[in-house]
């Protein structure tokens, strides 16, 4: 109430040449009452209820510009309708308290909810209670004491150039959060997360590469939501998945006096969400997080789903703990200073999702991997809603890998060979994580033929798909060529191993994952003799 809504909408719907509809001024002439009438004979609730119905009517008459009011996105349904509404677009105008109060003020017999008490203490009461779902809106709009013309101009030129974000949630039986995609996100960042921290200071922890491209706008939108916060940078690279590093980014945020309503917020690739995730789950035993993927691969796989952790000797992501985030922002305008070679390693977790069990995901990524790895914008959010989508649908069915024979397991295809591939190039990037799935994607689908398992043509198939788009498939596509025996070794020693056999996920067919622990290594040592490996 007082951001301007009903004046600023007049003003828009003008510049559209479309009509302005102020959901308050409907309800009073469906009702023939006035909406302090309505609070004081049938009360709040009864009159969300029929706020709903009545912006639900609204939608379908086509093109306009639709003022509610304040309470109306509290109504579930009334938020569940708006955001799966096709060509809708929802805008939260922000304005700062005090131009809020010094506008209401003026104006507060008519506003039911300030009536009685204090005006400011009520404005701060609802805030605390709304802001958190006003941050789900499509578009925020920071609005304050400019003109009603810039102000005006600043939603158009928003609307001009913007894509509107993509929702995805992640229910799951303790704890549910969004994954929210779109480009220019992170500019919004303060008033997304402001919500979210518990005692509003954060940790930012980012590596040292993204720290020089996306860094100071997370910072400035921290600074512009009064949130504090301090910032802890790691060297790039799989090498701050250590021990050491863990220690020394739990010693460095400890020492700045952090309580259990501190909230870390990863901002950057898998490696710096995984580490970040494993502090957030072990410090004071437990505190909030919250994932800001800068890479396609973390935007589209390990951002998603609550698994964190670090390396060990013996071998990757031997030391961690599930601990789920408040929420996942995934700004695919960060994508645009990837080079291809971090594109295809993300896009390869792409290709995985659909291998499992979407077929018409994969049929997706025939037709529009190039465009992907073309950095389109438009293509590349639709890449991350899919690829999100159908993870969270997988971490909801099975949070902490426990179905055995399916689930979350089936997010392993291709991984014990990428693992033991990673291994021996010992994460030092001359071979990363998602180069080493698509060659692991292959080799998994290989094994599938040569068991007799899944059809010569769906190989062919994927194979195809793999090399148009100059993806690595094969050993030749390896930095070096590796034995057959280091290999199995390494395999050997897999986190997936049950009873001293190792859990492959094999396939039928694109589309029909299972897992599968009758495969012998000599399986395997015969497979990677057939694809060229070293004996």
């Amino acid at each position: 109430m007082g951001a301007g809504k009903t004046t600023l909408g007049r003003m828009l719907a003008q510049h559209y040449n479309i009509p302005f509809i102020d959901t308050d001024a409907e309800i009073e002439k469906a009702s023939r009452q006035s909406i302090p009438e309505i609070f004081a004979k049938h009360g709040e609730a009864h009159f969300r209820a029929g706020e709903h119905r009545v912006i639900r009517r609204l939608l379908k008459n086509g093109p306009c510009i639709l003022a509610t009011g304040g309470g109306a996105w509290m109504h579930p349904q009334t938020r569940s309708l708006i955001h799966k509404a096709p060509d809708v677009c929802s805008i939260w105008l922000h304005v700062p308290m005090p131009v809020l109060l010094r506008r209401l003020l003026h104006n507060r017999g008519s506003r039911p909810l300030l009536a009685q008490g204090d005006p400011a203490e009520t404005l701060h009461r609802l805030a605390t209670m709304r802001y958190p779902r006003y941050a789900e809106a499509d578009i925020i709009i920071d609005c304050g004491d400019e003109s009603v013309e810039q102000a005006t101009q600043s939603i158009t030129d928003t609307l001009a150039s913007t894509t509107l974000p993509h929702h995805v949630p992640v229910t799951l039986a303790g704890h549910s959060y969004e994954v929210l995609i779109g480009a220019g996100l992170l500019a919004q960042a303060g008033l997304r997360i402001k919500t979210h921290l518990p005692n509003n200071h954060a940790i930012i922890l980012t590596d040292e590469t993204v720290a020089s491209h996306h860094l100071a706008t997370l910072e400035d939108s921290f600074r512009k939501a009064d949130i504090r916060f301090h910032t802890v940078t790691v060297p790039p690279g799989e090498g701050s998945k250590s021990l050491s590093r863990f220690e020394a980014v739990m010693e460095d945020i400890l020492n700045r006096g952090i309580e259990r309503g501190t909230t870390v917020i990863a901002l950057g690739g898998g490696v710096v969400g995984d580490l970040a995730g494993f502090v957030a789950a072990t410090a004071l035993r437990g505190i909030p997080f919250i994932q800001i993927p800068t890479t396609l691969l973390a935007q589209v796989d390990s951002s998603v789903g609550g698994k964190t952790g670090i390396n060990a000797r013996a071998g990757k992501n031997l030391i961690g703990a599930f601990w789920q985030p408040r929420l996942v922002m995934a700004d695919t305008g960060t994508l645009a200073t990837l080079p291809r070679r971090q594109l295809v390693a993300g896009y390869a977790e792409i290709v995985k999702s659909g291998l499992i069990a979407d077929a018409d995901l994969f049929a997706w990524c025939e037709a529009n991997g190039q465009a992907v790895l073309a950095g389109d914008p438009a293509t590349l959010g639709e890449a991350v809603r899919r690829a999100c989508a159908f993870k969270a649908g997988v971490v909801q069915d099975d949070e902490r890998e426990q179905a055995g024979s399916g689930g979350r397991a089936l997010l392993n295809l291709g991984h014990t060979f990428a693992h033991a591939f990673e291994a021996e190039f010992h994460y030092d990037g001359r071979l990363l994580h998602g180069e080493a799935v698509s060659i692991g994607l292959h080799m998994a689908l290989a094994l599938s033929v040569k068991m007799g398992l899944a059809p010569r043509e769906d190989l062919e198939r994927l194979d195809a798909h793999l090399h148009a788009l100059g993806m690595p498939a094969s050993a030749a596509d390896l930095p070096h060529m590796l034995h057959v025996e280091t290999l199995l070794a390494h395999m050997g020693r897999d986190k997936k191993l049950r009873d001293g056999k190792v859990t492959f996920v094999l396939l039928r067919g694109i589309g029909m994952a299972f897992t599968c622990r009758d495969v012998t290594m000599d399986d395997v040592r015969s497979l990677l003799l057939d694809e060229g490996f070293t004996p």
